[in-house]
């Protein structure tokens, strides 16, 4: 089996665990990664094997050794990286989201549909384990008709400032990986959109525009009924619970909890809170995502998680913003519609 050589674009904390993730796949290799604090990274490159570091994402690129790139960068330079990833005839796969601009993603998109390579959005949340056995026993047609998903998905703590000022807002950078959620447990697509917000957590989320508290309810084509809920703080641990409503029963997911210990006392039972950080809770999540990523490439079958994928979700977080700032329900069909 012909080996893969990876350029990772971005070395932050994401761009990282990547790197380390790959290091234990047996097919795959991290052979350069680009950062602007390149100079930073050399002790841990050596850690993992890797032989190149580089400020210029350009010299990835450049390598005809190099198959494949992971774009970790901030999501204002994706757009730009993912057009000369293409151009190189590098396979991509791209954290969320593809970009702020929902023009520019439709760019993207139509390039990736006319170029032979392959493209891989990061909505890790398809590979948890747990998840995905809900939506294959949807898929089976074990609950029968949908009529109600609802997913709860809730930050233990507020981003730094910093973060907030650049993130794009609650429905680019934290909802759309629900809204990706919602599309893959469903299996149809969102036609309206309703939202309620608020700022209850920080007066900083106001400060930059934002809003910090959300409940979000889609309408499927299929006639089913979506509520996301939204909340920047959850003082208990990172809440991700999902559950899917038909005609025949239901099936849900329930939080990973620290332990499985359970105190039943004369008073009161115990369970142990919800994992603290998303990636203690997604870590085999992250694993799994980027296994199929190279499988893709090596099998040369569809990407689970498409370049299509991508866009509709974040059309669904332009539909949010729009909803929140009008106050009104939003038709999908009123924004661009990919042909």
């Amino acid at each position: 089996m012909k080996k893969i050589n990876v350029g990772i674009i971005g070395a932050g904390r994401i761009g990282k665990l990547h790197a380390e993730n790959i290091s234990a796949f047996p097919n795959v290799s991290v052979k350069t990664v680009s950062d602007l604090y390149a100079d930073r990274l050399i002790s841990w490159a050596e850690q993992f094997g890797i032989s190149q570091i580089t400020t210029d994402y350009q010299d990835i690129l450049d390598d005809p050794e190099i198959d494949a790139v992971l774009v970790c960068a901030p999501t204002s330079l994706h757009s730009e990286i993912i057009f000369n990833a293409i151009e190189a005839k590098k396979h991509i796969f791209c954290e969320k989201p593809i970009t702020f601009d929902l023009e520019e993603s439709e760019k993207i998109y139509n390039r990736i549909v006319s170029a032979n390579v392959k493209f891989q959005v990061g909505f890790n949340r398809r590979f948890d384990h747990s998840f995905s056995q809900v939506q294959k026993a949807v898929r089976k047609g074990e609950v029968g008709d949908l009529h109600l998903i609802k997913i709860t998905s809730r930050d233990p703590a507020p981003p730094p400032a910093s973060y907030i000022e650049t993130s794009g807002g609650m429905f680019i950078d934290m909802s759309i990986h629900d809204f990706d959620l919602a599309r893959y447990l469903s299996g149809s697509e969102v036609e309206e959109v309703t939202v309620t917000g608020a700022n209850l957590i920080d007066p900083v989320f106001k400060k930059y525009g934002d809003i910090d508290t959300a409940v979000i309810t889609l309408r499927f084509a299929n006639g089913a009924i979506g509520v996301i809920d939204n909340s920047r703080k959850a003082a208990y641990g990172y809440d991700q619970r999902i559950e899917v409503l038909g005609s025949e029963g239901m099936v849900m997911a329930d939080n990973v909890l620290n332990s499985t210990v359970r105190k039943s006392l004369s008073t009161q039972t115990q369970l142990d809170n919800p994992k603290y950080f998303f990636l203690e809770r997604y870590k085999e999540a992250y694993i799994v995502e980027l296994k199929a990523f190279f499988n893709a490439i090596i099998d040369d079958t569809d990407t689970l998680c498409s370049v299509k994928d991508g866009l509709e979700a974040e059309r669904i977080a332009h539909a949010a913003k729009k909803a929140l700032q009008t106050g009104e329900k939003v038709l999908m069909k009123d924004l661009t519609v990919i042909q």
